[in-house]
């Protein structure tokens, strides 16, 4: 979907349409961006972001907090539309999701008008758009995907895969964060031409298991498989500080707009969590974690970043410099069921 929330709300409110809209944390407290509409990200606002940045950056913009009901509900409807043309869907969040249409024979089977017809259907019943991204595997699809948003429908044929990842920067390889992007340009990776002089023991030594993915997408290749019966295991955030801290005042701020995040995020995917997990790396590079499972589900931010207040208690954090925090939460269970089916098996996949 595009912009989901923020296009939910501009969808609810017609006087907010052609406005910028931000759904998060308000600027006037601790609070993160979760979606933001296309006229707040040419203020180059995004998610993630903090909310006061945000609105350092446009203070016209219009903060909303999250309706997460309300968008778990418009979920459901393109999800049930989803299931028109496959049992085989994969849900990643409230918003976006693998479809395995192989199988089906609208259109004769062809997978772009397909993709142009979930399209259609969704903007008649629910008034949102949506971006499809059409491909014979889950890493080119989810590429394909943001290729022409918002409203687009975007195709990378079999003949086509392997040139389109050679010419792709590995900066926009779904899963390639940050950190990774960097190591990668430091060992003079740029694309995806760059990344497949690489052998597979080379990659495997400098990024341990994930080599062997990224040997094989830099060829084009996937051959993960749409589950519908994916479980989710853990939801989480962390940050690394350009210097190591001492200071805890600095890491108890840093790990409450963590908590917003991640309760942002869990909201976000529709579960709820049991178990708060605290990650601390401290300046030696030696990591430890602490964690605190409650009977009951947690409520809310808030209670979240008591719990790592206590947590962080239980470190060397003060004592000992500290140059990386994370905050994730497990024991989750979805606030909605998804149903079961079988995959396709290993023949030519048309993926959406």
């Amino acid at each position: 979907m595009d912009a989901y929330f923020a296009s939910v709300e501009q969808r609810d409110h017609p006087e907010y349409q052609g406005k910028p809209v931000i759904v998060g944390g308000l600027p006037d407290k601790r609070g993160v961006v979760a979606a933001c509409s296309y006229e707040a990200r040419q203020f180059g606002i995004h998610s993630a972001m903090s909310s006061s940045r945000a609105y350092s950056l446009c203070p016209s913009a219009i903060f909303i907090r999250p309706r997460i009901d309300i968008y778990r509900e418009v979920s459901t409807e393109i999800q049930s539309i989803f299931k028109r043309y496959t049992d085989l869907v994969e849900p990643l969040s409230l918003d976006e999701a693998y479809l395995d249409v192989t199988e089906c024979t609208e259109f004769q089977g062809s997978a772009t008008l397909i993709a142009r017809s979930i399209k259609k259907t969704i903007k008649e019943e629910t008034e949102l758009t949506a971006s499809a991204g059409v491909s014979y595997n889950k890493f080119l699809a989810k590429i394909a995907s943001d290729m022409d948003k918002p409203d687009g429908c975007y195709l990378i044929t079999p003949e086509q895969g392997e040139k389109f990842v050679e010419l792709l920067e590995v900066r926009k390889f779904h899963g390639v964060g940050k950190a990774t992007e960097a190591k990668m340009k430091s060992l003079g990776i740029n694309t995806g031409a760059d990344l497949k002089q690489w052998s597979e023991n080379a990659l495997v030594k400098n990024f341990g298991k994930a080599g062997r993915h990224y040997f094989q997408i830099s060829r084009g290749i996937d051959h993960r498989p749409v589950r519908n019966d994916r479980i989710r295991k853990s939801i989480g955030c962390e940050t690394t500080f350009q210097e190591d801290i001492s200071d805890v005042e600095v890491m108890l701020n840093k790990l409450d707009y963590l908590s917003e995040k991640v309760f942002l995020k869990l909201n976000e995917k529709g579960f709820s969590a049991k178990t708060v997990t605290l990650k601390v790396k401290y300046d030696n590079f030696d990591l430890i974690t602490r964690c605190v499972t409650s009977e009951n589900s947690i409520k809310g931010a808030d209670e979240m970043m008591g719990i790592l207040g206590e947590l962080l208690q239980k470190t060397e954090a003060g004592a000992r410099k500290v140059r990386l925090l994370g905050v994730s939460v497990s024991k989750l269970d979805p606030m909605h069921q998804v149903s079961t089916g079988q995959s396709s098996g290993d023949e030519q996949l048309k993926l959406l």
